[in-house]
This record gives structure tokens, sequence and C-alpha cells, in this order.
């Protein structure tokens, strides 16, 4: 009886060592390493599933993820060998995540992951800055948003485009891997 007692104790105590594990881990800050590192998962080639206005139609094609630079870069490439394909390059600076998306229009916006709203499995970025472009007037890429689920083989990407200061639309990328 001693014996299953103690068993029943060692049990419970990993349990709750496991439960306090999970509950720090939960409480934690996102890193931007840490983000980048959920970024390189994505690596291979990506479908688009959309079938809206803006994700799908002259956007529907694949997309392209690859870790480069030794690990510290993460590539995209969106409709590849398409008029209008583009790149995005995510790497660390310093202690922040940044991503350039060098962009059909001719343009280079610049954005940042904003740690305070991301999570492990939602990334958001907010824009900062770029070339090319006056963001006061000018279409450009303004915000971006990673939303990963529990299907490793699935998730989403909401881009949302600035003109004249203001939102003018958003264009949202249902993506499975083929």
């Amino acid at each position: 009886m001693a014996s299953r007692t103690a068993r029943v104790i060692g049990v419970l105590a990993l349990v709750a060592t496991a439960t306090n594990f999970s509950l720090a881990k939960a409480g934690e800050k996102l890193t931007a390493k840490a983000a980048l590192d959920k970024l390189k998962t994505l690596a291979g080639d990506w479908k688009n599933t959309s079938k809206d206005e803006h994700g799908g139609g002259d956007h529907a094609g694949g997309i392209n993820y690859r870790v480069t630079g030794n690990g510290s870069t993460v590539m995209e490439t969106d409709f590849a060998g398409q008029s209008h394909e583009m790149i995005s390059m995510y790497h660390l600076d310093g202690d922040d995540l940044v991503l350039t998306h060098y962009c059909a229009l001719g343009n280079q916006p610049r954005l940042k992951l904003d740690r305070a709203r991301s999570t492990a499995d939602n990334l958001i970025f907010s824009f900062d800055g770029g070339t090319n472009f006056d963001p006061a007037k000018d279409l450009h890429i303004h915000n971006a948003e990673y939303k990963f689920g529990s299907d490793p083989k699935t998730f989403e990407s909401t881009w949302e485009a600035f003109q004249g200061g203001k939102k003018a639309h958003a264009m949202t990328f249902h993506l499975a891997r083929p």
C-alpha cells in the first residue's frame, strides 16, 4: 500500500511540475527569435486555397518559404514566375523581428513584429517605414498577420494595404501544403 501511495504522489508531483512548466511558458512574452523559429517551420511549398476577391483571383498560386543565410533569414516568395511575383525577407535586428516586403508595386515596406500583441500562434507585424513610397499617400502593405492553428499543414496570412494614410483593403491567404 505504501508503494502505491508513493507512486500516486510521484505521478501527482510530475503532473504539477509539468503544469507549472506549461503555465510559465504560456505566460512568457514572445521573443523575436521564437517568432523567427516559428516562421522557419513554414519552409517548403504552400498552395493558396483562398477564393475571395483579394486572396484568390489574380493572387492564386503558390507561395514558398525558404530558410537561408545560415538559418538567420526566412525568404518568402509569392507567385513565383508571375508578373506580380514578390519577395518578403524575415530576419532578426537585435531584439526585433523585421520583414521587408519587396512588392510588385515597386516599393519596399518594412514591418516589425509587434511582440506585445503577438503570441506563438499569432504573429502580428506593424508598419515601420520603407522605401520608394510616401506612406501618407501611396498604396503599400502596412500590416501583416500570421495565424497558425493546430494543423501544421495549414495556416492563414492577412496583409493590409493602406493608401492615403488609411486602410484600403486586406488580403487573406488560406495556405495549405500541397
